[in-house]
């Protein structure tokens, strides 16, 4: 159940925060024994991880694959009669949890820092449901203190990054006279985009706020540091069953009103790891829907993925790509041959497709000037359906 959606941003630009790649992922974070790892399990349908009413239950991080539900796909597949459906899927992984003066080291700090960075977004759970029988690492229920207690270390241990590549930077910047005139204003560019990473730092500010205006330069800067506080969060207050079922909490509101000041532009969902988790064993016995899908497809957008198709008789298949991606890296996902000797490309838009019942008739959509031919300049757009043209390849 969403207590606030991520804002439709407009970007003028095609250089993201973070990797630039099509297979990205997720990390559970949050402090310590709040129901990471029952979620985890929930999420990914499985057993692993290993929730315990203690403290640091999980201290490897634990990685699975999950589905990215797809209505598009189901109907797709047929619409074009397609003997097998091939989905998407998300790579979530389960941190270690937190604790205060982690960027000091305390608890698992420089572990679970660490495997922050090797992940692209965060699911950052906080804890809204009371019971005495589960422990607390802070002693009592509060999200929004356990909210700044992450935000903190976070900053902090990114503060300490970026002086240290700044100083590096200014060292280089002393022995000028060594260097050309291209490496001294990269070097000049680096070290102006570190410095404003600081100062916003130092005003206690996420370096992801879509306030910060990035340009691509600073971007790709930003992006060879692989910050903490650079990565987009999708926020989940985990709460009761008996909550999740009301659609209500008495922590939503003031979780809602910390993520517009301090992250604005993020989702805010609620969810019962609870309740996801006994609906995974077994879902005949339970009404309310699972918010799993949800959960997944917000982490997407906030990594800036989309999907597009390819479909026929065999398969109809979902591939992941993100925003502005142009058709030839685009069909370089499917095979690289395909990328390397592109052509051209067809695209049908799923809109012109979603109202219809099988079978296809491709004729009369062409008839009706509903498939497109493209080049290579043209930039995928999600629930594109696209059959891509390179020599020596055919079309696939």
């Amino acid at each position: 159940m969403i207590l606030r959606r991520q804002h439709s941003i407009k970007r003028g630009t095609q250089t993201l925060l973070g990797r630039a790649s099509n297979n990205l992922s997720g990390g559970i974070v949050g402090l310590a024994n709040i129901g990471k790892s029952t979620f985890f399990q929930a999420i990914t349908k499985s057993k692993l991880g290993n929730p315990a009413n203690y403290p640091f239950a999980t201290i490897s991080p634990e990685e699975a694959r999950v589905e990215v539900a797809s209505p598009k796909l189901d109907h797709l597949q047929n619409l074009y009669s397609s003997l097998k459906r091939i989905p998407a899927y998300l790579k979530v992984v389960d941190i270690a949890g937190l604790v205060r003066g982690a960027s000091r080291g305390e608890g698992l700090g420089n572990q679970f820092l660490g495997d922050i960075r090797q992940v692209d977004g965060l699911f950052q759970v906080v804890r809204g449901f009371r019971n005495t029988d589960v422990t607390h690492v802070e002693g009592n229920v509060d999200p929004v203190r356990d909210l700044m207690v992450v935000e903190d270390e976070l900053l902090l241990k990114d503060m300490e990054f970026v002086e240290s590549a700044l100083e590096r930077t200014k060292k280089q910047l002393r022995h000028r006279h060594q260097r050309g005139f291209s490496e001294i204003q990269l070097l000049e560019e680096e070290s102006d985009t570190l410095s404003k990473a600081s100062a916003w730092l130092l005003e206690g500010k996420l370096l992801s706020r879509t306030d910060a205006n990035w340009n691509a330069s600073q971007i790709n800067i930003l992006n060879k540091h692989n910050l903490l506080t650079a990565k987009p969060s999708v926020y989940l207050l985990n709460v009761s069953e008996t909550d999740f079922r009301k659609g209500y909490n008495e922590f939503g509101k003031d979780v809602e009103y910390w993520v517009d000041e301090h992250s604005p532009g993020s989702s805010v969902l609620l969810f019962s790891a609870e309740y996801e988790n006994s609906l995974a064993l077994d879902s005949s016995s339970y009404k309310t829907e699972s918010c799993i899908p949800l959960i997944v497809n917000e982490m997407r957008e906030s990594l800036h993925l989309i999907s597009f198709y390819t479909c026929g008789d065999i398969e109809a298949r979902q591939w992941t790509v993100r925003e502005k991606t142009p058709a030839p890296d685009a069909a370089g996902i499917i095979h690289s041959d395909l990328s390397r000797t592109f052509i051209n490309a067809t695209v049908i838009k799923y809109d012109a497709l979603k109202s219809l019942s099988p079978p296809l008739n491709e004729k009369s959509l062409r008839s009706k000037g509903l498939v497109h031919r493209v080049g290579k300049t043209y930039l995928i757009e999600d629930g594109d359906i696209v059959h891509f043209n390179a020599a020596r390849s055919g079309k696939r």
